[in-house]
């Protein structure tokens, strides 16, 4: 999660960067409300454990999937540290309480929540204290929820959008898959895995701020950041399954991972 760089300068020059990057998203939240995907219903029911009613959405971003939570009729709050990232929260689903957080460090009362989702962001948390925090938040039989949305790149126009932004260990969602393994014994049982294959369907503009708002891209400098936005614009532009489409078909795989507290 989000953490003063100043602490950290003794780290890794990779673990430096990674916490830059954490730290980037409150500067394109507005990118990152128009352009990131919301979740496949398959996902969400798959995630909730049955008869919970009051869920906690922790690294909650712009709230894509707080609303989707909350649109259930689910009693949701949302924990995110950036500011910027909370403003455009609490303007796209309002009435959610909102408050600055991260998993390791999360303000609410103890036992307080039937399920800990956390979408897009488990790679950011350091495990070591994330776990003992949201078992502590949770009812005793409470469940952690993780979920990335990975692209596709089976499809040509999708691999050559991941050759023009690729990071590795980000862009094909390896970070986030490898971080699952940090829950794999008490306090919580076995960790399974699901899997579901949907498209989004976007505007020409709104994939080019799908880029704009990623980690990687957001700490780029400006004239680097701008020629890779212009090399998306450009394939949006001409390729084959794409030009004069008012709307694009983008395929994601969601990968998705629970554990129950025992």
């Amino acid at each position: 999660m989000p953490a003063d760089n100043a602490r950290h300068a003794d780290l890794p020059r990779d673990e430096d960067r990674r916490r830059e990057q954490a730290a980037s998203f409150g500067a394109a939240a507005a990118a990152y409300e128009r352009g990131r995907p919301p979740y496949p219903a398959e996902a969400i029911d798959w995630l909730l454990p049955p008869g919970a009613t009051r869920v906690l959405d922790v690294g909650a971003g712009t709230g894509k999937l707080t609303r989707q939570l909350a649109e259930r009729g689910l009693d949701v709050v949302a924990v995110e540290p950036l500011e910027g990232m909370r403003e455009q929260l609490a303007r796209a689903v309002p009435g959610v309480p909102v408050y600055p957080g991260t998993a390791e460090d999360i303000p609410l009362p103890d036992g307080s929540v039937q399920a800990v989702l956390l979408a897009q962001a488990w790679h950011w948390v350091d495990p070591a204290r994330a776990v003992p925090e949201v078992a502590r938040v949770l009812v005793p039989g409470g469940q952690l929820g993780l979920v990335w949305n990975i692209r596709d790149e089976r499809v040509d126009w999708v691999a050559q959008l991941g050759r023009i932004v690729h990071d590795p260990g980000e862009a094909d969602g390896s970070r986030g898959i490898t971080s699952v393994r940090s829950i794999t014994s008490p306090p919580f049982g076995p960790l399974q895995r699901h899997a579901v294959d949907w498209t989004h369907r976007l505007t020409r503009d709104q994939l080019v701020d799908m880029v704009a708002s990623r980690s990687y891209i957001i700490t780029m400098p400006a004239a680097q950041r701008a020629a890779v936005l212009a090399e998306v614009a450009r394939l949006a532009d001409t390729h084959p399954a794409l030009a004069g489409r008012a709307e694009l078909e983008l395929p994601y795989r969601t990968e998705c991972f629970r554990a129950r507290l025992i």
